[in-house]
């Protein structure tokens, strides 16, 4: 099913590290934190069906293309298109620090890069794939390449996602769904000190079938489980809502009804920001003292009939990723709309054909994954000084990486053998 599923949004729409000297050590500085980020599973088996393809805003419509001269309109505040980017210069503008090639991913899983921990070591995920039933994990050091194999993981072949990649433990979360259906959250937590893996469960928190995880600044992972679901038509003021839940990692009777109702969810070091709904006309941003429970409100300033997908925070910076509607010419427009949770305008990023956006963990940069021939890519949009670069001309269709990374850091993916396959990269900013 997943390998139909990939197939349907690709008509519409190895291993050898960089000699870099020490690595590690670049990663391992100046790091304040890992930012923290909601992060989603597909439920069920992965062995022999592909590996997933990128979650893309191309299934609304496969149409891509310059949005000056679809005079697509503008939202308040200062705007940018992909034309405004400059070529980044390697060297310069960034730095490769390693990187993984997977020749064909139309019915294996390869191999991933799924981040990086706070002490600069990649989670490195193997499968499962032909020949493996099971997947398997290593740390691995960027300028070496040497794997550390960790123990064998006893999750079967559940897809799991990283959700916290400290240096005392590793979080991953995935469901026990089977078939891709309602399922109920568990999380395999890796001490890094004992070298065992433990897996925690909550009877006490509902199942669901849209599982998602936020690590919060209080050491708990918050989940929404859905309420409403809004209608398939754009700019629709209803959207989808959740209810807020939070659990410990690693006590399964810690289980707590945050009686919160929420859109999508984020967190600064301090706050809780979330909106009213997703999918929908969001009006309002809320933002929570975590410490005071203060609460304040702003409204966006969305575009005309945009409906909010999802939002990122990072550092002070709240990212919102819409989808607008169609133009007279059938052009998507895509935006990205990044402000500060106090809610001053920084910058919207016009866009057309958005396969993936995230703000960098200290949201300094945003990045921008986009398909199409034309204007296909990755990009990148400091937020402190309006720096606008274009990585890469081209950007795979399957998920190939991704995952709690330092600030700096930068993973971005480009198609080979013809888009069946793909290559991970691993930059640093400059």
């Amino acid at each position: 099913m997943v390998n139909d599923l990939h197939d349907l949004m690709h008509d519409a729409s190895r291993n050898a590290p960089h000699d870099l000297g020490d690595i590690g050590a670049v990663l391992h500085r100046g790091r304040s934190r890992v930012r923290v980020r909601r992060v989603g599973i597909a439920g069920g088996t992965a062995l022999a069906v592909g590996a997933i393809s990128l979650v893309s805003l191309g299934w609304l419509n496969p149409a891509t293309g310059d949005l000056t001269s679809a005079q697509v309109t503008r939202p308040g505040g200062h705007s940018v298109q992909l034309s405004d980017a400059l070529p980044a210069v390697e060297g310069t503008d960034y730095r490769l620090l390693t990187s993984t090639t997977n020749e064909s991913l139309d019915r294996d899983n390869g191999q991933r890069l799924d981040g990086v921990t706070d002490d600069g070591l990649i989670l490195f995920r193997d499968g499962p794939r032909s020949g493996q039933l099971f997947p398997r994990f290593a740390l691995m050091d960027p300028g070496t390449g040497i794997k550390d194999w960790l123990p064998a993981l006893d999750i079967g072949q559940h897809h799991t996602t990283a959700v916290e990649l400290g240096e005392e433990r590793l979080v991953l979360f995935s469901t026990d769904s089977e078939t891709g259906g309602a399922g109920n959250l568990m999380a395999s937590s890796f001490d890094r000190a004992t070298r065992r893996w433990s897996r925690t469960t909550w009877p006490g928190l509902p199942s669901t079938d849209r599982p998602s995880m936020t690590a919060g600044p209080d050491g708990r992972l918050y989940t929404p489980i859905p309420t409403t679901q809004a209608s398939p038509r754009p700019g629709d003021a209803d959207g989808d809502t959740f209810d807020l839940w939070s659990v410990s990692p690693t006590d399964g009777t810690d289980v707590r009804d945050e009686h919160l109702r929420v859109g999508a969810i984020g967190f600064t070091d301090t706050s809780l920001v979330w909106t009213d709904s997703t999918n929908g006309a969001t009006s309002q941003v809320h933002v929570r003292d975590l410490t005071s429970g203060v609460e304040t409100s702003f409204d966006p300033q969305l575009g005309e009939g945009c409906d909010v997908i999802d939002i990122e925070v990072a550092g002070e910076h709240l990212s919102m990723l819409q989808f607008c509607g169609l133009d007279d010419s059938g052009l998507r427009d895509d935006r990205v709309q990044v402000m500060t949770t106090d809610g001053e305008q920084v910058v919207n990023a016009l866009v057309s054909g958005l396969a993936y956006a995230q703000l960098s963990a200290d949201g300094g940069f945003l990045t921008l994954m986009v398909d199409g021939p034309e204007a296909g890519g990755t990009y990148l949009y400091d937020t402190t000084d309006g720096r606008f670069i274009k990585i890469s001309d081209a950007t795979s269709s399957w998920e190939t990486g991704g995952g709690p990374s330092p600030e700096d850091l930068l993973l971005w993916s480009t198609p080979v053998n013809r888009g069946h396959g793909a290559t991970t990269w691993l930059g640093e900013l400059l």
